[in-house]
């Protein structure tokens, strides 16, 4: 299949690069390159944002020829990303394991301690992009602004109901922070994936979702759902008619790290490869209308600089779990 110019351009600067240094081995010269099929772990279930993300990486590396083997996704949500995590660990051949991550990679760990999990021993591949959340709630619930919303909710109690991934979550910690900061009692039921919590919402089994957007979209177009307040510090290009929570007075932002990372373990050259190849994948015009449609912010990182990241956003996590009474 035919390569676009960019990365055409990334195989020739690559290929410079290995002619003017020899047969040095050297992560920059592509000295690993995969022997077997690359096992590509989703740290959630399918139709969520994670799941959508990975196969859609999956499909450009397929297309573009970017890599001799074929990366396989595989779905592990059990236990809030926790049987994912737990099988990169252990991963016996960690330069063919890589997963896709999501803010349970800092939560998960937290929480589960016995998992005997540090994540800054995961190989910082690349953080793709940040996704973003909203407040939904059905169309039918004749709700038009964030105010009617924490009227509404607050009549209700523990009879309003916000669906979300997994439990001690990211969109758990959204609903903890409206419970506490608007005098809610929102009851929160865990989902595996939050393709299933779009539809749950859609089909009125719930009565509101903080979906990002790209596993709300289909119903937003559709009509079933409507978004009220997005928890971002700025309003979304894709949606500028939604305020944000901050606009409230609320001083409240919250994002999903969507990032690639490989196994404890995993060699220098074999982390050079993944580097060089989710660079190009970014690069490309496919990723970049997904990232645009999908309303995902923030540059790529990768690196020394990945890790500083996942150690704040590790101490960030770690205080508001602290807060919301789920750890110690």
């Amino acid at each position: 299949m035919s390569l676009t110019k960019r990365t055409f351009a990334g195989l020739a600067a690559a290929a410079v690069m290995a002619f003017g240094m020899g047969q040095t081995a050297t992560a920059g010269s592509h000295a690993f390159e995969p022997s077997k099929p690359i096992d590509f772990v989703i740290m959630a279930g399918k139709g969520g944002g994670a799941d959508k993300m990975a196969r859609l990486m999956q499909s450009i590396i397929e297309q573009e020829g970017l890599s001799s083997r074929p990366v396989v996704p595989t779905n592990k949500p059990g236990g809030s990303g926790a049987e994912a995590l737990v099988h990169l660990n252990s991963a016996t051949d960690p330069d063919h394991t890589i997963m896709v991550t999501l803010n349970s990679f800092f939560t998960t760990p937290l929480r589960q301690p016995g998992l005997g999990v540090d994540i800054m021993t995961f190989a910082p591949i690349g953080r793709m992009a940040e996704d973003t959340f909203l407040l939904w709630v059905h169309k039918d619930e004749g709700i038009t602004s964030f105010d009617q919303f924490v009227e509404e909710a607050k009549s209700r109690g523990s009879g309003w109901v916000m669906g979300g991934t997994g439990k001690n979550s990211e969109d758990n910690i959204i609903t903890d922070h409206l419970n506490a900061t608007f005098g809610l009692d929102i009851k929160y039921i865990p989902y595996k994936g939050g393709g299933e919590v779009a539809k749950q919402l859609a089909g009125q089994q719930i009565t509101s979702s903080v979906n990002n957007p790209s596993e709300a979209l289909g119903f937003y177009e559709s009509g079933d759902v409507i978004p009220l307040v997005a928890f971002t510090d700025e309003r979304l290009a894709l949606f500028p008619d939604v305020p944000t929570l901050k606009e409230t007075g609320n001083d409240f932002s919250y994002f999903m790290q969507r990032a690639v990372v490989g196994a404890p373990g995993m060699s220098d050259e074999a982390l050079g490869y993944y580097n060089n190849l989710f660079q190009q994948v970014f690069e490309t015009d496919a990723w970049q209308e997904y990232r645009t449609k999908k309303a995902l912010l923030g540059a790529k990182i990768e690196g020394d600089e990945l890790r500083a990241y996942w150690e704040t956003q590790r101490n960030r996590h770690e205080g508001i779990l602290k807060a919301s009474g789920a750890i110690n």
